[in-house]
């Protein structure tokens, strides 16, 4: 699990800085977008657990994964970040 988080931020991380010519908007739903599918693949992984306390676990991840997603997007929108001034110089 903590390879795929890992694997999956990082993919995100390069994906933002890939980027370029985009505002904070696209950003902002990049960095939502990598946080909502870390989300829907431990979702997963708690609906074929057998074992009900791993479930709870894994669903209370899920539940803070979407909580971040929420959060990166605003923080993104609220630097008021302008991607496209940044990548000109």
């Amino acid at each position: 699990m903590k390879m795929i988080s890992k694997a999956l931020t990082g993919a995100a991380f390069l994906a933002l800085a890939a980027c370029g010519g985009k505002g904070d908007d696209a950003a902002a739903d990049n960095a939502s977008d990598m946080y909502e599918n870390q989300a829907a693949v431990v979702q997963d992984m708690a609906d074929n657990t057998t074992n009900e306390v791993r479930q709870d676990q894994l669903e209370d991840r899920a539940d803070a994964l979407e909580e971040k997603a929420d959060d990166v997007a605003d923080k993104i929108d609220d630097s008021d970040i302008n991607a496209e001034a940044v990548n000109a110089q």
